[in-house]
């Protein structure tokens, strides 16, 4: 009886290690396809479904709190050579257009520069700025304001 046992677990191992082997999952459960079948840009679990990096009022600096975001898509664009960036830079209502323009700019440059520290190619990526005009948020309180100050990361595939 005691062999039976011994012969039965034995089985069950390597049925799991093949099964295991043979799986087209990706195992790690810190990838961005962590669950099988998940579009990592639509599975909330994924830090590639999170594609705006949030400014402070009259800032350009991107904040800490977006860095592990922004390592993310550095490491999908660098496993994925086909695909390209547009890096839109936005700002809420307040201020010239001039200057929601150069803002949004030098907001989406900032998101460009940080991305090409962790080795994306700068010709897979294009920065462009909109300034004020496409608001996500059409208020006009500090709630709508920090919606709007923003860069979203917009893939494109050759």
């Amino acid at each position: 009886m005691q062999l039976k046992h011994k012969v039965f677990w034995a089985g069950l191992a390597v049925t799991a290690s093949l099964l295991a082997g043979c799986s087209s999952v990706d195992l790690n459960p810190n990838g961005p396809d962590a669950t099988a079948g998940a579009d990592p840009f639509t599975n909330p679990a994924s830090p590639l479904s999170q594609q705006s990096i949030y400014f402070a009022f009259d800032s350009y600096s991107v904040p800490a709190e977006s860095q592990a975001m922004i390592e993310a898509h550095a490491q999908y664009l660098a496993t994925h050579p086909t695909a390209t960036v547009v890096l839109e830079g936005n700002t809420d209502a307040r201020g010239g257009r001039e200057y929601n323009l150069a803002l949004g700019q030098k907001r989406s440059d900032s998101v460009k520069n940080r991305l090409q520290l962790l080795g994306v190619p700068e010709e897979r990526m294009e920065s462009v700025s909109f300034g004020k005009e496409r608001p996500r948020a059409l208020g006009d309180d500090e709630a709508s304001y920090q919606q709007n100050r923003r860069v979203d990361i917009q893939y494109r595939t050759k």
